[in-house]
This record gives structure tokens, sequence and C-alpha cells, in this order.
């Protein structure tokens, strides 16, 4: 997954955030190291430059805290830091460690592990390790010019530790943050999948439903003058129909859910006849697995929907094969709001969720015209021996 950098504002923690006291906490317990050029300072024999490099001293350090945990913020968000601040305190720290100089004397040569170390977590790595390859070789070449401050190679030695502790510790959090990124990313598309998944089991569901009470509904009307008593059995199937309709989006809004092939071949048979289309039904059906049983319960449902809605068919015949079901009528097949009829292959939001159930389970979805004069098909066929 990829992460876009972006260069941006510190990350907003409050220094009462319990993560950026933690971060205080790793970066103050270095500062012991600053003992001895404190204690240079402070018997140095001069008053002002003992203020002068006692402050910088202070904002040192103070700026070396809050450079880290600038810095680690910026990582943990996944964010690089413009390039002008990064360098900016870099350079107030050089400024800084400089001033230190006059008082602390050669002692004054331990600010360069702390140079090191800011560069690490501030600088991208190409010049992280310039600089610290340089704050590295510095305490071997400045007793060059300045012999009264000796050669002092365990500073040096020092700054390659700090410089490879840093830059494990920033691994470690980019690590960190790029997980929990994923994470978050994992997370947001279970939601989106969840709400896709309710919307289309809501449309498969009440558009069939719907489309089959108001088949009824139309037909109860033309009954009641010349045909009350079986009006009135329309009527208490639309009664039950709704309440059947309530009770799924019930189970949907509650995620289980569940269409049986059976149930909707049953229901295709009221459906159809109620709209006064001839239906052919399997006489058997095949042992399916329980995942193929449901898909082809969907595929039945969605073809004879769109029978019913759009057809204007006389006949539908329904077969059932164990890798294959069929929804094949004599109709127009499905128009466009203009009245012409709508191309091949083109679907709403029901075919759409048909064919990404059937892409779950390795199958494909199958919608045409039959002929030149009319006829569609709906056909939904899986790998054999896949469930």
């Amino acid at each position: 997954m990829s992460t876009v950098t972006k260069q941006a504002e510190p990350p907003q923690e409050g220094f009462q955030h319990p993560k950026r006291w933690l971060g205080m906490l790793f970066a103050g317990v270095w500062l012991w190291f600053l003992a001895s050029p404190a204690t240079a300072i402070w018997d140095h024999p001069r008053l002002p430059v003992r203020v002068l490099s006692m402050t910088s001293l202070v904002a040192f350090a103070a700026l070396y805290v809050y450079a880290f945990i600038t810095g680690r913020g910026y990582r943990r968000e996944l964010r690089t830091m413009r390039p002008r601040r990064a360098w900016t305190l870099l350079g107030s720290l050089v400024l800084l460690a400089l001033l230190v100089v006059p008082g602390a004397g050669p002692q004054a040569m331990g600010t360069v592990v702390y140079l090191a170390a800011a560069a690490m977590f501030l600088l991208p790595m190409r010049p992280a390790v310039a600089v610290g390859v340089a704050m590295a070789t510095l305490p071997l070449v400045v007793p060059l010019w300045l012999p009264a401050w000796r050669s002092q190679q365990v500073v040096s030695f020092a700054v390659v530790m700090a410089a490879l502790a840093i830059f494990g510790i920033t691994r470690m959090v980019d690590r960190n943050a790029e997980l929990l990124a994923a994470h978050s990313e994992i997370r947001r598309l279970a939601v989106a999948e969840e709400r896709a998944r309710a919307a289309r089991d809501l449309h498969d569901i009440l558009g069939h439903s719907l489309t089959v009470i108001t088949v009824k509904a139309e037909l109860a009307g033309r009954l009641l003058e010349i045909d009350p008593a079986r009006a009135a059995g329309e009527v208490g199937d639309l009664e039950r129909l709704a309440r059947e309709a309530l009770a799924d989006v019930r189970r949907t809004v509650g995620a289980y859910r569940e269409v049986s092939l059976a149930e909707e071949l049953a229901s295709a048979r009221s459906a159809l006849s109620a709209a006064g289309i001839a239906v052919e039904l399997p006489g058997t059906i095949p042992d399916l697995p329980p995942e193929r049983n449901e898909l082809f319960g969907w595929a039945v449902r969605e073809g004879v929907t769109n029978v019913v809605r759009h057809s204007g068919a006389r006949h539908c015949a329904i077969r059932v094969e164990p890798e294959l079901v069929e929804v094949r009528d004599d109709g127009r097949g499905p128009v466009t709001p203009d009245g012409t009829a709508e191309p091949a292959g083109v679907g709403g939001h029901g075919l759409r969720g048909l064919r990404e159930r059937a892409d779950k389970l390795g199958g494909q979805l199958g919608i045409g015209r039959t002929g030149p004069r009319g006829g569609f098909v709906l056909r939904i066929s899986t790998p054999a021996g896949e469930s």
C-alpha cells in the first residue's frame, strides 16, 4: 500500500498528551551526557562566558528535545517535515553548540552526538547519513588545528553508536506508523464493504418483494368486481408478502439474511402466475453446496423480478443444474426510459450485486437477448466442484 507523503504543519499533539510526555522522557534521559560540558562551564573563571555558554547549553538541550519529539511525531503520522524547517532546527542546534564552546572547551565536543541524532530524525536518509559522518569525523580532525583538544575517538565512537540507535528507532517508528495506517485502511474498507453489502441486499430484497406486491395489488384491483373471492385471496397474499418483506429487511439489517433456492422457486411461481406469465420450473433441484444454493436463489430472485418488471413476456423458463442456473423469457428484455431496448450486458443495481456475489464464488454472470425478435436470458455458471 502506497503512502502519500505530506509536507504539512507538525502533528497536533499537546504537551498533555501521554505519547508526547513519553517522547520527552525518552529524549530527556540522554541529556545526562551533557553533564560533562555543564561541569566544565560551571568551573569557568569568567562569569560572562559562563552565563553565555550555560544558557546556550540549556537552550541546546531544550531545542534537542523539541526536535526529537517533533521529528518523531512526523514519522508517526507518515509525514515529512519541510526541508527548510528541518535544516533551520539543525542549524539552530549547531549555532547553540558553538556558543557552548567558549565555556566548555573540549568538553563541548559531546554536543556532536546530539547533532547526529537530531539529523537522523529530522532529515531524509542521505543527508542524515552525510551529517552523521561529518559529526563522527569532527572529533578526529579538530585536534589537527587545536592540539590542546586532543583526539577524541570515544566521542567519534559515541556518534556512530547514537546514529545507529536513532536509525533503528526511526525505522521502528516508521514501521509502526505504516502498520497503524494499514489497520485504519482495513477498517475503512470493511465499513465500505459492509455498507455495499447492506445496500445490495436491501435492493435485492425490496426490489423483488415490492415488484410482486405491485403485481398482486394490480391483479386484486382487477378481480374486485369479477371475482371478489379470488381478489380477497390476493389481498391476503399482499399482507403476507408485506410481512415477509419486513422480516427480510430486519434479517438483512441483522446481517443474517439467507436465501434458499427452493423458496425462491416457489416465490417465482407465485409472482409469475400473478403477472399472467406462464412459468416452467425444474422438476427437481440438484443437491447444491450452501454457498451455491444461496447464489442460485439470488439469481432466480433477480431474474424473475426483471421478468415481471421489464420483460412483457408471456412465458418464463427456469433451469437449474449443478453448476448453472438460468432464467429465460420470451419478452423484450430491459428497456431504457425512452422505451427502447436496453443494450445487452447493461444492468442496474440488482445485476451489479448479483455479479459481485458470483465473483466471490468464482462464477460468471451472463445476460443478453436470445434472438433478434426478443427473448432474454440471465445465466450464472460456476466452476465444477467449487462451492
